[in-house]
């Protein structure tokens, strides 16, 4: 009998997601394990994959919907089978008011806008919702749009409702297109200046940030921090970061040797390896550490898994990927979820040193400044030297200092002594 098929919590803590796109097409039968559609989350492209076989007798949403978790989809039914009175079948299960052949009635209208008013400066977008000024976008596709400089208001989408893909970017740059007077990537702002005040420009929430906002505020409330400082002489570090670039084309960052470190200080030092739960501190055998990634909408944090055992030079070619499928919005929900610590490296801009906030549920992040030539002694000399300083957050919940400390002890140890992150 015909079945109701609900918006999946693809992230812990998600109470909504955004259908982008459906990957079965109404009618079509499909495998247990198929991709149904294609879900995206505030920080990732999730496939939803069919429990069993089925086959999608009818969608309840458009692509491009924001969907509450647990809210119906579709309606669907076991392969072969008949059902006649499709309308009835619906109703009986209570998704007739959800059910319409073009959008759900929570859609907003998306036909194009009236021409704005003489004088007014402002043309309607083709594919804004009436009224509302939004642009139906998939996010791969703005993301493409704002790197080739390409106003997307002048792009008629060929998505349901009028809603752009990436495709319909690609073809824009193939024709020809010009930068938006404001970005794309970014809510509509309001500036409000005053003759008597400054102005000021007010940037509305992106989900991204509302997501980053309480997720950090979680952090800090919730998990008691402490923090502890430590610095290194890096130049033999230095030295065998160049040994191992040579001639190869994979190369390796600072980065990828202090994320080894960690690793290799985690399996020296197992008790950091944890994470806090409510009943129980867990402790891991493989070290998963997250890498903090800046993208244009937000931080992200993709996983690294495995660390202990993998080379530096893997570890460059998997987190190059990850970086750069975190920039282009396409991680997969996986890929962010895990990880007993985290990274967070400021010293590309000059930052000598910072403090970071862990990301639940870690139990710790390094934050890693820039690596600068400073004096330090030597027995009775003052001599030239390479220095990084890291400063470790961590959570006092399942970490006691001691073993912070001593954590910190080895991972300084590793990086002066860098053959043996090697080892």
């Amino acid at each position: 009998m015909p079945e109701l098929l609900r918006m999946p919590e693809v992230a812990a803590g998600a109470t909504s997601a955004l259908l982008s796109s459906w990957s079965v097409p109404v009618d079509a039968e499909y495998a247990s394990g198929s991709v149904i559609a294609v879900i995206e989350t505030d920080k990732a492209v999730v496939d939803m994959e069919a429990e069993a076989p089925g086959r999608i007798l009818r969608t309840l949403v458009a692509e491009g919907t924001e969907v509450a978790v647990g809210d119906p989809i579709a309606v669907t039914a076991a392969p072969g089978e008949q059902v006649d009175d499709l309308d009835a079948a619906v109703a009986a299960l209570g998704a007739a008011s959800t059910a319409a052949p073009a959008a759900p009635a929570s859609e907003p209208d998306v036909s194009p806008s009236p021409a704005a008013p003489a004088g007014s400066g402002t043309p309607a977008p083709p594919t804004a919702a009436a009224g509302s000024g939004r642009i139906f976008i998939s996010p791969i596709a703005r993301k493409r749009a704002n790197e080739a400089g390409i106003d997307v208001t002048a792009i008629v989408g060929t998505g349901p409702n009028g809603r752009i893909r990436r495709r319909d970017v690609e073809a824009a740059i193939a024709a020809g297109g010009t930068r938006p007077a404001a970005s794309p990537s970014a809510p509509a702002a309001t500036a409000t200046p005053s003759a008597t005040e400054p102005g000021f420009v007010d940037i509305p929430h992106t989900r991204l940030r509302r997501a980053i906002a309480t997720r950090l505020t979680e952090s800090v409330t919730t998990a008691p921090h402490f923090y502890v400082k430590g610095s290194a002489r890096v130049d033999r570090l230095m030295e065998l970061r160049a040994e191992i670039n040579a001639g190869e084309d994979v190369k390796v960052s600072v980065n990828d040797l202090l994320v080894k470190a960690m690793a290799r200080a985690h399996s020296l030092v197992p008790a950091m390896n944890v994470i806090w739960t409510e009943d129980h501190v867990r402790q891991f055998s493989g070290v998963d550490i997250a890498i903090a990634v800046a993208t244009d909408t937000g931080l992200v944090t993709p996983v690294l898994r495995g660390v202990e055992a993998l080379s530096v030079t893997q570890i460059a070619r998997a987190s190059r990927d990850l970086a750069e499928r975190a920039r282009s919005g396409q991680l997969r929900q996986h890929e962010l979820e895990g990880g007993t610590t985290s990274i967070s490296n400021l010293g590309m801009y000059g930052t000598e040193e910072f403090t970071a906030i862990i990301n639940p549920p870690h139990s710790s992040i390094l934050a890693v400044g820039a690596a600068r030539p400073e004096p330090v002694v030597v027995g009775d000399s003052i001599v030239p030297a390479t220095v990084l300083r890291v400063i470790l957050s961590v959570d006092h919940r399942p970490v006691d200092g001691a073993i912070a400390a001593q954590w910190m002890r080895e991972f300084t140890v590793l990086l002066e002594s860098p053959g043996r992150i090697l080892a």
